[in-house]
């Protein structure tokens, strides 16, 4: 089963579980966001990459309602999560697009994806990371929230089991552990460290790591 197939499959539970699959939710999504829109101007447009459900969009409208946001997603179900979640809301769109083949045609100056990217083969996320270095403006500003490994084995199984023990006692049912296991399959992991390297690679003049816990950081990339 591939990445659209898969995602459109748990579309309607995915944020219902979101809590219980990452323990640092509310650090990794709602206060790194506020932290960073409280550095930056008021964005014009944001691109969300793999934006699903809308999650995120949704903790960077809370602090940014006035910016234009599109919402790109392979998973058409999963977007049609997004379009109940912000139904009348005018200044938000949706593309059915996979982003690994091509970013929107459109001016943006900010880009955020969240539990996307680490889907991608390194040499894919490098060709992504260089379009979206390419479309951005001076100044423009990439934020990936993502899932990373350790980067050295012996603490990257340390990360991946005290995860899985978590989520065993988490509440989630049997379906629900058993098809993490099957998207699991699709993961390609890098390290924090390796993605820094990437975007730095890229030309970006700043790139940081500005929040961190185990398997999920967030890295802010200034053109």
């Amino acid at each position: 089963m591939n990445i659209e197939d898969q995602f459109n499959l748990i579309a309607e539970e995915y944020d219902n579980n979101r809590r219980k699959f990452i323990s640092c939710f509310d650090d990794f999504y709602r206060n790194t966001t506020e932290f960073i829109i409280s550095n930056i101007d008021e964005p014009k447009r944001i691109i969300d990459l793999g934006a699903g459900t809308g999650l995120l969009t949704y903790f960077w409208y809370q602090q940014c309602p006035n910016s234009e946001y599109v919402l790109v997603d392979i998973a058409d179900e999963m977007l049609n999560v997004a379009r109940k979640r912000f139904d009348s809301i005018e200044n938000i769109s949706y593309q059915v697009e996979n982003y690994n083949d091509k970013l929107p045609d459109t001016i943006f100056d900010t880009v955020i994806s969240a539990l996307s990217i680490h889907h991608l083969e390194d040499m894919d996320k490098k060709k992504l990371f260089s379009r979206i270095y390419d479309h951005l403006p001076s100044g423009g500003v990439f934020i990936n929230y993502d899932q990373f490994c350790a980067g050295q084995p012996e603490m990257n199984n340390w990360f991946n089991t005290y995860w899985e023990n978590q989520l065993a006692n988490s509440g989630l049912t049997n379906k629900d552990i058993e098809l993490w296991k099957e998207r699991r399959k699709l993961d390609r992991e890098c390290s924090v460290e390796q993605e820094v390297d990437m975007l730095k690679t890229c030309k970006f003049k700043v790139v940081k790591c500005v929040y961190s816990y185990q398997k999920f950081s967030v890295i802010v990339a200034i053109k």
